[in-house]
């Protein structure tokens, strides 16, 4: 592939995440297939996409589809769908993908990418993504804050084959060529936790109190509860053998805030849409795990619990 040419694009599950991602590619001149509800779909069909972004506003034309037979001709896929439909987006768009096609999973949660395998033998690359946005209608996207990511490979770099590495890095190379920061980490699964620490810190409490993370850490009651939340994860990660960065999880949690002070968590988005939550990979997955590994996580118990009272009543 020349430097002045891009690959195909698709993206599985056009939401706010995948909206955001397939925009900023799409804007950067690469041929880009969002694919998504049937809302999103013709409203896209009729003006493009709206992007709102911290940095422009602009209306991006995009090609859209409902359906997943349209990451046919793609060279890469982005898959930005649910945790909750991880295993059904990847059976259907299993039998259309071209061969040698790249599926990258932008998800939460820390073992999509085992459970794309168990469900279709596709071996997924792991993405951990920081972005705050948000759909405000139909076919718009609000972006808030940061808009980066990290990605790697499950074996880690070391037990890694060169044409593995070299595709990470190609891959890498692609991100950054669209505005998009991108890393390749050798600690990938580290890396999936930490965002996990984040994830379950932020999202259920937000959902919780309807409150945007910058009021969340200015509040002496939210922070306390945060930090506990942080340190049930932390000690089922390490349970688990997780290798974490070499930092305080605690504060680079709390710090989290002062990057994306306006997000609201895509739990609460999810629960004012009435519409089924992400909280078992996150909070939810941290309680089960504990619970096999012998290690009590009850604020995170209580928090699952919380939002899925919430959840079944919306």
């Amino acid at each position: 592939m020349q430097e002045d040419t891009w690959p195909r694009i698709a993206v599985m599950g056009a939401g706010a995440l995948g909206c955001y991602f397939g925009g900023m590619f799409a804007r950067a001149g690469a041929p880009v297939t969002l694919i998504g509800r049937a809302q999103h779909v013709e409203a896209m069909a009729r003006a493009g996409l709206s992007f709102d972004s911290i940095h422009f506003r602009q209306q991006i034309r995009v090609s859209a589809s409902t359906d997943a037979a349209a990451v046919g001709d793609a060279e890469i896929v982005l898959l930005c769908v649910k945790t909750v439909d991880t295993e059904e987006a990847a059976k259907s768009l299993a039998p259309h993908l071209a061969g040698g096609a790249v599926l990258v999973s932008l998800q939460n949660g820390v073992d999509n990418v085992e459970r794309i395998r168990s469900a279709t033998g596709i071996e997924a690359i792991p993405a951990s993504v920081y972005v705050a946005a948000e759909m405000t209608a139909p076919g718009c996207v609000k972006h808030t804050a940061r808009g980066d990511l990290i990605i790697g490979d499950v074996s880690g770099l070391h037990g890694t084959d060169e044409s593995r590495r070299q595709q990470l890095e190609r891959l890498a190379t692609l991100f950054g060529r669209a505005g998009i920061s991108c890393t390749v980490s050798e600690n990938i699964a580290g890396e999936l936790w930490t965002k996990l620490i984040m994830n379950c810190a932020y999202n259920a409490i937000s959902a919780l109190s309807r409150s945007r993370y910058g009021r969340m850490v200015r509040s002496p009651w939210t922070r306390e509860l945060m930090r506990q939340v942080i340190e049930e994860v932390v000690a089922v990660g390490r349970a688990a053998g997780v290798r974490f960065p070499a930092v305080n999880l605690v504060e680079a949690g709390l710090t989290l805030a002062e990057t994306m002070p306006n997000a609201i968590s895509s739990t609460a988005q999810d629960l004012a849409r009435g519409k089924r939550t992400e909280i078992d990979s996150l909070n939810g997955y941290v309680a089960r795990r504990g619970a096999e590994l012998g290690v009590a996580t009850p604020v995170n118990q209580t928090l699952h619990a919380l939002v899925k009272l919430l959840e079944e009543a919306a």
